[in-house]
C-alpha cells in the first residue's frame, strides 16, 4: 500500500485531501462558492461578461408554479429542466420531444406532464441540490452538440470539462454520455472522460468506471486522437472563468453547439480528479508551475499561451 501511495505522490497524482487542503480551501473564499453553486447566478453573471451560455427559458420557484409548466413551455418541444443547485449531474431531466400530453426524454423515457410536474417539485423541496436545500428549477435551451461526436456519444450531449487555476487552464477531458449514464456527461453516472492534449485540444486515452478504456462501450469507435474543435476559444473562456468568479480553482464546463458554438454550461468549485486518470498524468506539477509564473501571467492571453506551452502531452511524457 505505502509503496502504491509513493508512486502516485512520484508521478505528481493530487488526492482528495491535497485537493480540499491546498487548493480549494486556499484559493477558493466560501463566500464565492454561491456564484458557481447556483446554475442561476453563473447564467447572469457569465451573460453580463458576454460569455456565450443556453438560453434561459424559465425558472420555477414555487409548487404553484411547477402547475403552470405547459405556459411555461408554451410551444417548445425540446428543452432541459435541472435544479440550480444540483450537483453529480442529479435532478436532470433532457427533453427530446413533446407530443400532446406525452413528454420523451433522450433517455428514451415517456413521460407525462404530472411526472414532470411531481420532478420539479422534488427539486423544489432539495431532493438533487447541495445539502438537500431548497431549491429552483431552471429550464433552458437543450444544446445540439456538433455532429463531430456522433458515434463516441449515446443520446446525450457531450462536454468539456477544463480545470482552471488562477485562471490558467491546466487539464482538460471530454465528457461522453453513454447508455449507462443515461445520456448524461457524468462520470459518476457512467459517462466517460477522454483526456484531452492542452496543446493540440486533441483527444487522449479514455476513463470509465475508474478503467482505462480507448474505444466507447456502446459504439465501439475509437475516443482517442479526436480534435475538438474552436480549442482556442475554449480556454479562452476557462481562462476568462476565473476573472468571472475570482474562485482559483475550478472546472469549467462548456458544450459544443452544433450553430452556436461553444457555450459556458457551468462551473463547479469542487472538481472531481478523476481528470487525471483520463489523462494518465497528475496535477501536482501543472499547478505548481502555474504557482512559480502566475506572477507574470497578467492576461487571458498570456495565461493561455502558457498553458499551451507548458502543458502539452508529449512535452510531459518527455519530462518524465
Amino acid at each position: 500500500m505505502f509503496s502504491r501511495l509513493k508512486k502516485l505522490k512520484e508521478a505528481g497524482v493530487v488526492g482528495i485531501n491535497s485537493r480540499n487542503l491546498e487548493y480549494i480551501a486556499e484559493h477558493n473564499p466560501r463566500k464565492l462558492y454561491p456564484l458557481a453553486d447556483n446554475k442561476i447566478r453563473t447564467k447572469l453573471i457569465a451573460k453580463e461578461a458576454g460569455i456565450s451560455v443556453p438560453e434561459l427559458y424559465g425558472v420555477v420557484s414555487s409548487v404553484g408554479e411547477a402547475k403552470k409548466l405547459k405556459q411555461i413551455l408554451g410551444s417548445r418541444r425540446e428543452f432541459v429542466i435541472k435544479p440550480s443547485q444540483g450537483c453529480g449531474g442529479e435532478g436532470i431531466v433532457v427533453v427530446s420531444d413533446v407530443r400532446d400530453n406525452e413528454i420523451e426524454t433522450v433517455a428514451r423515457e415517456t413521460l407525462s406532464f404530472s411526472d414532470l410536474e411531481h420532478h420539479v417539485a422534488n427539486i423544489l423541496h432539495g431532493l438533487f441540490s447541495l445539502g438537500s436545500r431548497p431549491d429552483k428549477a431552471m429550464i433552458e435551451y437543450r444544446v445540439r452538440f456538433d455532429p463531430i461526436f456522433d458515434d463516441i456519444s449515446s443520446r446525450g450531449v457531450p462536454d468539456i470539462r477544463i480545470v482552471s487555476f488562477l485562471g490558467v487552464p491546466v487539464m482538460a477531458m471530454l465528457r461522453l454520455p453513454t447508455l449507462a449514464s443515461g445520456g448524461k456527461a457524468n462520470l459518476h453516472q457512467g459517462a466517460i472522460g477522454a483526456g484531452v492534449d492542452i496543446a493540440t485540444g486533441r483527444t487522449l486515452s479514455g476513463v470509465w468506471y475508474d478503467s482505462v478504456v480507448m474505444h466507447h462501450p456502446d459504439s465501439q469507435a475509437n475516443i482517442t486522437g479526436r480534435q475538438i474543435p474552436h480549442w482556442n476559444k475554449l480556454l479562452e473562456l476557462a481562462a476568462k472563468s476565473y476573472q468571472l468568479t475570482g474562485l482559483g480553482y475550478q472546472g469549467v464546463d462548456i458544450v459544443l453547439d452544433e450553430e452556436l458554438g461553444p457555450m459556458l454550461l457551468e462551473l463547479n468549485t469542487r472538481p472531481g480528479l478523476a481528470v487525471q486518470i483520463a489523462n494518465q498524468a497528475g496535477l501536482k506539477k501543472r499547478l505548481v508551475k502555474v504557482e512559480q509564473n502566475i506572477s507574470s501571467l497578467n492576461s487571458i492571453e498570456e495565461k493561455v499561451n502558457f498553458s499551451i506551452s507548458s502543458f502539452a502531452s508529449q512535452k510531459e511524457s518527455a519530462s518524465d
